[in-house]
């Protein structure tokens, strides 16, 4: 990836979680009147949760921001794990929400209160899912241009808010249409659920990155497929993948005939390079010549040959 193409994919990026604060900022002051006014549980956690896309949203933003900064003498590889930390934090916030919701919804079981003026509250529901919707759509056209992991995930919690408004709408329609006065704390419970199991997904994806797990077994083979299709490549090992926010990383040894010059060999590298770079160019790759039938290692995880199955066929 260029320094051009990087300040263009962080910049749109930036402008997508700028989407977001400007969403939230509206949607919490209709929610915090609405809430008041209907005294619904339900309401109040999707306030709640509104309440924590809006610091999501600045937390992702300064993410964004940070992670889309080029690399420097301290920070090699880049600053894109900015993004996974900035996921932890949105973590504990939501967390502490769902727990809050939880509590309340728990207390007005046991101490019942109906709520009032469901036609308001709903119409706000109503307005959220609307805005949500364009939101997501705009987030959607964002990620395709950048791949961001950032947005990707902000835009899979702005989902559950549609579910969730959804759920609130039902909530207060079932208490004061059909007297059903337990709907409302259950879907408050539902929500503070919903709020923790969408936390443990945002932070096992934030530990993946930070723990620089291996990309999906579908994408090493797809970059595997473009890596080995060179005629004068004779294996590749070591293959070693991560990713940090919106930049992700490739390292492998190729092997190459043994009698091949330094020059040639290096000829060859460079068209492998050219040939993924094309293909993926948002992955920063870093290859290791060997003559064939080098041994780095007795780690046999090190050694293991990764050519796809159909390259042996073909030398």
């Amino acid at each position: 990836m260029t320094k051009e193409e990087a300040r263009k994919y962080g910049w749109l990026a930036q402008r997508a979680a700028l989407a977001s604060v400007a969403m939230a900022c509206s949607l919490l002051l209709i929610k915090a009147f609405a809430a008041w006014h209907t005294g619904s549980v339900a309401m109040l956690g999707s306030l709640a949760d509104t309440a924590l896309d809006l610091l999501a949203s600045l937390v992702t933003l300064y993410g964004v921001k940070l992670a889309a900064e080029p690399a420097d003498h301290d920070h090699r590889f880049g600053h894109g794990k900015a993004e996974a930390l900035a996921a932890l934090f949105q973590v504990a916030l939501i967390t502490a929400s769902a727990i809050g919701i939880a509590w309340r919804a728990v207390e007005r079981l046991t101490t019942p209160a109906t709520t009032q003026d469901a036609d308001f509250g709903i119409i706000v529901s109503v307005v959220a899912i609307l805005a949500t919707f364009a939101l997501l759509a705009y987030q959607r056209r964002v990620i395709r241009q950048t791949g961001s992991v950032a947005i990707l995930a902000d835009n899979i919690h702005y989902q559950s808010d549609m579910l969730l408004n959804l759920s609130v709408i039902a909530a207060i329609a079932l208490d004061q249409y059909l007297g059903l006065h337990w709907a409302d704390p259950v879907f408050g419970i539902a929500i503070a659920l919903w709020l923790a199991w969408g936390a443990f997904k945002a932070s096992s994806e934030a530990i993946d990155h930070l723990m620089d797990k291996e990309w999906p077994e579908d994408e090493r083979r797809r970059f595997l497929d473009v890596a080995a299709r060179h005629p004068q490549l004779r294996g590749i090992h070591d293959f070693r993948t991560r990713r940090a926010g919106s930049h992700d990383f490739a390292q492998f040894h190729m092997e190459v005939d043994r009698d091949m010059t330094v020059a040639a060999a290096h000829d060859v590298m460079d068209e492998v390079e050219d040939n993924i770079r094309r293909a993926f160019p948002r992955v920063e790759v870093l290859i290791h010549l060997d003559p064939e039938g080098h041994v780095d290692t007795d780690d046999p995880l090190v050694e293991e040959d990764v050519t796809p199955h159909w390259f042996s066929k073909r030398i």
